[in-house]
């Protein structure tokens, strides 16, 4: 096809078009391709190419202003593993979406840091509509805990689905058969009992801490296992590498219909329809609750419009003889709130986890070797291992004595600033970007400023970024965002 074949074919897609997608075609494309095409035959392949993609610009930007939403597939965040409750819950809701909406929805579950990933990512996301989250308590909990800036502000609420109390289980062979005998236990015990069900600081680890602190005992009794998910944690608890699992009940249903597991009692006022049989802790002495939430969100600043088909689709869904049927079949107890009495709730819990994960029996069953805001002065440090000795090894900067002296005047004041800069940016850009970018980004800078080799420069960001992620996040037990990467 020739110059002035493809000029006139770009004019017919522009005239042929629905009035509802023309674009001004005068302003946007003919003058630029006109001018184009009276360039010399040297440039004609740029031309050819250029034109091609000015139509196609044209024609998708046009076409795409007034689609009906939604007109693609959606992602649901679950914040938790595979196999949980929550994740048992988001596959639900996914496929009744699909029902309401006539659109795919897919399931992403965006695991780590005890929560922070998953609703990092959601919150992060783009307000489009098009990704939403089945946040759970942990949302109100992040913040206070210092471990992520994401909180329920971040987040425009759709409806609340369930609220789950807590619940204590050991293994079919334990010695204990109620809550007595584990306080004892704990009481008698020289070493701590090993405990888990969720990443350290989460719901179900504030409940259990706040158990143990109610009965008197010291948080020190208690070793918990930072395991993400319930699911995780139950197999670790059949292998015998922990004592006791704090989750709800919904999430222990399979394991203890099997009978593989023993539920020692309930965290609530009263007792659960889904085990009339377990009592509650308030039964057996202890005056103690405390309940896990699920809901449907989307980042703030979603277009109204589109927030309105939302909430009307999870509110259906949430109040349909379909959703009800599986949350009684599955031991949830259902919570259904529109989105304005959810909005109500999370500010309202926000407020009570704002005091209990303040009272000092949690913040001294916080075990971790480091604190959040510590590993950026041991980034520093490694970094600067990693390339001082590279920079040793270079040869000088100018064959000239004194330029060589020139240059490292400027050094001496320059690279100090450089650095304390690039910290400064490192820490303020992390929780957005994600650790590892940062951490790449800063090494990169560090290297470039000491003097490196380009593939030393190479070798210390590749290799050192994902080198410390492995560190803090599994050896250290460091929550760190993944940002953008949304791994």
């Amino acid at each position: 096809m020739g110059d002035t074949g493809l000029l006139s074919l770009v004019e017919t897609m522009a005239t042929d078009r629905p009035s509802h997608c023309k674009l001004p075609f005068d302003l946007l494309c003919k003058s630029s391709l006109k001018h184009l095409f009276s360039e010399r035959e040297t440039f004609r392949h740029a031309r050819v190419l250029y034109a091609a993609v000015v139509a196609v610009s044209c024609f998708v930007i046009g076409c795409g202003s007034n689609q009906e939403f939604p007109s693609r597939p959606l992602t649901l965040i679950c914040p938790w593993s595979a196999g949980g409750g929550t994740d048992r819950i988001a596959r639900q809701v996914a496929v009744q979406l699909e029902e309401e909406l006539g659109v795919p929805v897919n399931v992403v579950n965006a695991t780590g840091g005890g929560g922070v990933t998953g609703h990092s990512r959601g919150a992060l996301a783009s307000p489009d509509g098009y990704t939403l989250t089945l946040a759970t308590v942990e949302l109100n909990m992040l913040h206070h805990r210092g471990l992520s800036a994401i909180g329920p502000d971040d987040y425009q609420p759709l409806g609340l689905l369930n609220r789950d109390p807590a619940a204590l289980f050991v293994h079919k062979r334990s010695d204990w058969h109620s809550l007595a005998d584990v306080e004892a236990a704990l009481a008698e015990r020289a070493e701590p009992m090993n405990a888990s069900g969720t990443a350290a600081g989460g719901i179900w680890h504030a409940a259990l801490i706040g158990w143990v602190a109610q009965c008197g005992l010291p948080s020190e009794s208690v070793n918990w296992i930072s395991i993400n998910g319930a699911a995780p944690s139950l197999q670790e608890l059949m292998a015998g590498g922990i004592d006791l699992v704090c989750c709800s009940i919904p999430e222990a249903r399979a394991m203890l219909d099997a009978g593989e597991i023993r539920c020692l009692g309930l965290m609530a006022d009263e007792r659960s329809p889904a085990a009339p049989d377990v009592p509650t802790f308030r039964e057996q002495g202890d005056d103690w609750s405390l309940s896990s939430w699920r809901g449907v969100l989307c980042p703030r600043g979603v277009p109204p419009e589109r927030v309105e088909v939302l909430e009307a689709a999870v509110d259906r869904l949430s109040r349909s003889p379909k959703f009800a049927e599986f949350m009684d079949s599955g031991g949830f107890q259902t919570s259904i709130a529109d989105a304005s009495e959810f909005t109500e709730f999370l500010s309202r819990s926000d407020r009570q986890f704002a005091e209990t994960l303040g009272s000092p029996a949690f913040v001294q069953s916080q075990t971790a070797v480091v604190r959040p805001y510590f590993f950026p002065i041991c980034l520093g440090i490694l970094g600067l291992i990693f390339v001082v000795p590279a920079c040793r090894s270079q040869a000088a900067v100018a064959t000239e004595p004194s330029v060589a002296e020139e240059s490292d005047g400027r050094s001496r004041w320059l690279r100090p600033v450089v650095v304390i800069l690039a910290v400064i940016a490192f820490v303020a850009t992390c929780e957005t970007i994600g650790y590892v970018l940062a951490t790449a980004a800063l090494l990169w800078l560090l290297a470039i400023v000491f003097g490196a080799t380009r593939r030393q420069i190479v070798g210390v960001t590749l290799l050192a970024a994902p080198l410390l992620y492995q560190l803090f996040a599994r050896t250290l037990g460091v929550p760190l965002p993944w940002g953008w990467l949304g791994w």
